[in-house]
């Protein structure tokens, strides 16, 4: 009898942890992108390149620094890393960058397709940052318009 009660308390155990399992969804990646471009601003290339040159952005390009060394850099823009976007522009972090943007000036990010920089832009509107947008088809539209690329 013990032995059924122990097997039995196992048993619905494991059940409950499967069922918990099966019943837990997740959001794929599409509907985060989805979501966040439901909630943000999106820009063309030609929108970003007139906020570039009059001044009037921080143009911040999240790409890895490895997608920069092979296709290139936006001439002006700031490089902010994707996974230290956050950290770098929250003054109270321990890695807030002190000078690196203008908070009275919009925050315009781009990464190489605009699926990173639509969620980029979602988390910082979260944080909230109120002027903020995001360039949509990021590098891949920016080098087909007239930014200068190194």
């Amino acid at each position: 009898e013990n032995f059924m009660n122990n097997f039995l308390k196992m048993f619905f155990f494991i059940l409950s942890d499967t069922t918990i399992y099966i019943i837990m969804t997740i959001k794929s990646s599409k509907e985060l992108v989805n979501d966040a471009l439901k909630e943000i601003k999106t820009i063309s290339h030609t929108e970003a390149s007139k906020l570039h040159k009059d001044g009037s952005c921080n143009l911040i390009d999240i790409r890895d620094v490895r997608e920069l060394e092979k296709e290139g850099r936006v001439e002006g823009s700031l490089h902010i890393p994707r996974g230290m976007l956050e950290f770098w522009i929250d003054p109270n972090s321990a890695y807030y960058k002190q000078g690196k943007i203008d908070p009275s000036k919009e925050i315009v990010l781009f990464c190489a397709g605009g699926l990173r920089s639509a969620l980029a832009a979602k988390s910082l509107q979260d944080m909230g940052f109120k002027n903020v947008s995001h360039v949509d088809g990021g590098f891949s539209a920016i080098k087909d318009g007239d930014f200068e690329i190194s």
